[in-house]
């Protein structure tokens, strides 16, 4: 049988954006033999539950809008950007959904960002306001191999790489925001060497799959073995989900 993903759209009003990015994401699941389920933002609470009854798993997209910073206790900095309040709704309803059943994560960019204020963490509202760092963190969408990241022996995301492979890689990146305290049980398993900004997370559990990267996997398929295999690990995760058992309750003679 067919695993089937649910993806909400990446933005509730820019369509534009909309088709350029999610096709990426689609053609990533499907590649790895799974059904996408795309979750239109501004559709009421009880369709989109519905729609998550039929899932084995959820990608977080990535965003061109911000995550709102009054949702980790903070006032917007002019550097940060617009927040798409559509969007947020729908992705704590997915999060509730995945974290209730336990069904696989896989939250990308502003997925992840998201994953991470969903737990109780922090963001850093602008990377060059905050860190001044030298390390470009938003080359542009066609750069491939943006700056190296540092991955964590004995990660989820470290049995990911190919055999024989160094813990450092390159990847891509198009962000201005990144994780600044990592949420509840959310454990960092890469980072930028150079100015250490947190580039992957994972849940500090053994039965619940659940992965962040700061960079953009589906754009880099064709070019990297990781970015393939974080598609390929996540579906398989997603096809062997069941739902939990729920307990027979003790009778008392």
């Amino acid at each position: 049988m067919t695993v089937r993903i649910a993806i909400p759209k990446p933005t509730s009003s820019d369509e534009e954006y909309n088709s350029r990015s999610l096709p990426a994401y689609v053609e990533a699941l499907e590649a790895v033999g799974a059904s996408v389920v795309v979750i239109e933002i501004r559709q009421a609470q009880q369709q989109v539950a519905k729609l998550l009854a039929s899932v084995k798993g959820i990608l977080l997209p990535g965003s061109r809008f911000d995550v709102d910073p009054e949702r980790y206790g903070e006032k917007p900095i002019p550097e940060c950007g617009e927040a798409d309040a559509a969007r947020t709704a729908v992705d704590e309803l997915l999060l509730q959904d995945a974290f209730n059943l336990k069904k696989p994560i896989l939250a990308i960019c502003h997925g992840m960002q998201t994953l991470n204020v969903w737990r109780n963490g922090s963001l850093i509202q602008d990377l060059d306001t905050d860190l001044k760092t030298k390390v470009n963190h938003r080359p542009g969408r066609t750069v491939v191999e943006a700056h190296a990241v540092k991955i964590a022996e004995g990660s989820r995301l470290a049995a990911l790489l190919p055999a024989g492979s160094a813990f450092e890689t390159q990847v891509n990146s198009s962000h201005h925001q990144a994780v600044r305290l990592p949420g509840d049980n959310l454990r960092v398993t890469a980072v930028s060497p150079d100015d250490q900004v947190i580039e992957a997370m994972e849940l500090e559990s053994a039965n619940h799959f659940v992965l962040g990267v700061q960079w953009h996997p589906e754009r880099t398929r064709s070019e990297s073995a990781l970015s393939r295999s974080i598609f390929k690990t996540f579906v398989e995760a997603a096809g062997v989900w069941q739902p939990p058992r729920v307990e027979e309750p003790v009778t008392v003679k």
